[in-house]
């Protein structure tokens, strides 16, 4: 079996599904590796480097995916309607029955599923994991996530135009700077934790009960209206309900005079496949002080601050407003190797050494919570 692998050719995306470490790991399972040339590059991982763990390295992305038995990828394939208007149709490249595993954007892929089943290639998205313990070493949402929270803090310091920790010297003290992070999930732990190593005073917000001693534990307070409703606003899987119109009112009221005393506001809540929640309201950033800045990373699904453009940095009423989306993109070298060592873990179980094939066991959970398409079938529709 061959293992396919090509430049990710959406706009801003630096991340590479392989490195030279999981190469030799897929070597090891018994298959082979074509890798389109300088598909790594914006990795930092050249031509050389693979060829040296044992890949082979080709000219084109036809090479790479007219071949492939399995497909791995960051993001979905792209077709002649996607955004970033390349006019490559990766769809078209992959044989017939291939096996593709990547990030799918399953709730705004309806379309393209279809294409993807008109051809029987099996499809697998990484975002569909079960958070089970089983999974862990699978799941890219939080890998990258984690990557996300702290370059969202590295963001905010290098826009912000002071420091961050308190100083104390001859011609004065500098206070340090008051961060809020709004939404506590792995992105948001991970700027808490960063923000508090940079020296600023930290509080966070989240709706689900569980995220309060999580918050507490990093060193920060914890900002939330903790009725009867927050204390059971969790779904099963462990992600955020969405809230009563009554609870979001004493909610953003609470936000509202927290926010009004802030230099920073990372916000990080999302509901999976939904719009993103509105946290920060543009009479909210009318009251922060002139200097700070919010960091969005939630614009991609609409931000928590309506006033988020993406991948642009606005100032509105003198504060910044960073919209970056894909923030592990910038930090494509760890953003890599976390999700390439991901993608081993979910797939290593399914390869059958001794038939030389993937085994799709329909039984398992974690298989079948991420499968979409299979045998000419979508399996699963998010409208």
């Amino acid at each position: 079996m061959q293992v396919g692998i090509i430049k990710e050719r959406r706009p801003g995306e630096s991340r590479v599904a392989i490195t030279p470490d999981t190469v030799k790991k897929f070597l090891d399972l018994g298959l082979s590796v074509l890798i389109e040339s300088k598909a790594g590059i914006t990795a930092a991982i050249t031509d050389k480097a693979y060829q040296d763990a044992g890949a082979k390295i080709v000219k084109t992305p036809v090479e790479a995916l007219s071949q492939a038995d399995i497909v791995l990828k960051v993001q979905k394939p792209i077709v002649p309607e996607s955004k970033g208007k390349s006019e490559l149709n990766e769809v078209a490249l992959m044989k017939d029955g291939a096996v593709l595993i990547c990030l799918m954007e399953p709730y705004a892929s309806h379309k393209l599923l279809e294409t993807l089943a008109s051809k029987r290639i099996t499809v697998f998205s990484m975002e569909l994991l079960p958070r089970i313990t089983r999974a862990q070493t699978m799941d890219t949402l939080s890998s990258q996530s984690n990557l996300a929270g702290y370059k969202a803090v590295l963001e905010a310091a290098n826009t912000f135009g002071r420091a961050f920790p308190m100083m104390m010297t001859a011609a004065g003290t500098v206070p340090p700077a008051k961060c809020l992070v709004m939404g506590a999930g792995v992105a948001g732990l991970q700027a808490i934790a960063t923000a508090r190593r940079l020296g600023a005073v930290v509080s966070a917000s989240d709706v689900r009960p569980a995220a309060k001693e999580n918050v507490e534990s990093l060193g920060a307070s914890f900002v939330a209206v903790q009725d009867e409703e927050f204390k059971q606003a969790e779904t099963a899987g462990g992600y955020a309900k969405e809230m009563s119109d009554a609870y979001k009112a004493k909610q953003s009221e609470l936000i509202a005079s927290t926010v009004a005393k802030q230099d920073i506001v990372i916000c990080t809540a999302l509901i999976p496949g939904r719009p993103a929640p509105v946290l920060v309201t543009e009479d909210m950033i009318k009251t922060m002080k002139p200097g700070s800045v919010l960091v969005d990373l939630a614009v991609e699904q609409g931000g928590n601050c309506p006033l988020s453009v993406a991948d642009k940095t606005i100032v509105k009423n003198s504060v910044s407003i960073v919209g970056q989306t894909n923030m592990a993109s910038k930090l494509p070298i760890d953003a890599s190797i976390l999700f390439a060592k991901n993608l081993l873990n979910f797939l290593t179980p399914m390869i059958n050494q001794d038939q030389k094939q993937i085994i799709i066991d329909i039984n398992d959970e974690i298989i079948k919570g991420a499968l979409l398409t299979q045998n000419g079938e979508v399996l699963q529709t998010f409208m």
